[in-house]
């Protein structure tokens, strides 16, 4: 089996995804749905985002890294991990994740989304799931490579390797060279570009929060992807 890790979203997925934004989107999502979200909806831009809002529906996201002017939440873990949100769709829309994630949606047969915290619970899912090539999709930072999601990239890597034999592409190597190189999953994180930034603007508990490794079982997987609607929910 193939494994692949893509430093930036490109689209072409035979198979099965992981999409990974840990500072902060997938960690987030994880979050919503440890804290019994019905389902996530990944919209296309804010005013659509705004333009679903109902009683019983929750509005998060962040340009910037701070949230939107009429959300109910931004697009941090642990504001996020404060709420329950039994009954309620949560719509959310960031910078970099929500994109990546529907760029998946667009080819692959199975998307999940994957972040530090449930790094372990994703690899097991996608390789249940896998028939000939998983994919780890980073979401980046605007448009360029980041130091956070490919060090994830590499721990999702070294799990998967632990669980069978796979053909790496130049990606993969790149992204499990980080990791063995660098044990401790703070240091990437907070020196990425997006790290200082959340750290310039206050967030750094965010950061500490998203560094956590494996403390979730929950991994949010597309259930719908038509019409524009691009849903996931808790597995």
């Amino acid at each position: 089996m193939r494994l692949r890790v893509d430093l930036l979203p490109h689209g072409e997925y035979p198979d099965t995804v992981i999409v990974v934004d840990v500072l902060r989107a997938t960690t987030t999502a994880t979050v919503f749905l440890e804290h019994h979200a019905d389902r996530l909806l990944f919209s296309s831009s804010i005013e659509e985002s705004l333009g679903l809002k109902s009683e019983n529906t929750i509005i998060a996201g962040e340009r910037g890294g701070l949230a939107v002017a009429g959300f109910d939440l931004g697009n941090s873990p642990i504001e996020a991990g404060a709420g329950s949100y039994a009954g309620k769709t949560v719509v959310m829309n960031t910078t970099n994740g929500t994109y990546a994630a529907r760029v998946a949606s667009e080819s692959a047969k199975h998307v999940l989304l994957g972040a530090l915290r449930n790094a372990h619970a994703a690899a097991r899912k996608a390789k249940s799931l896998a028939v000939e090539e998983i994919a780890i999709v980073c979401s980046g930072e605007r448009g360029r490579a980041s130091l956070d999601d490919t060090y994830t990239a590499g721990v999702l890597c070294e799990y998967l390797l632990a669980m069978g034999e796979f053909t790496l592409n130049d990606g993969a190597r790149i992204a499990l060279t980080l990791r063995r190189q660098v044990g401790d999953p703070i240091e990437p994180l907070s020196s990425s570009s997006g790290g200082m930034s959340l750290e310039s603007k206050g967030l750094g508990e965010d950061i500490r929060f998203c560094a956590q490794i494996s403390e979730s079982t929950i991994v949010p997987t597309l259930q719908e992807s038509s019409n524009g609607q691009v849903i996931f929910v808790s597995s």
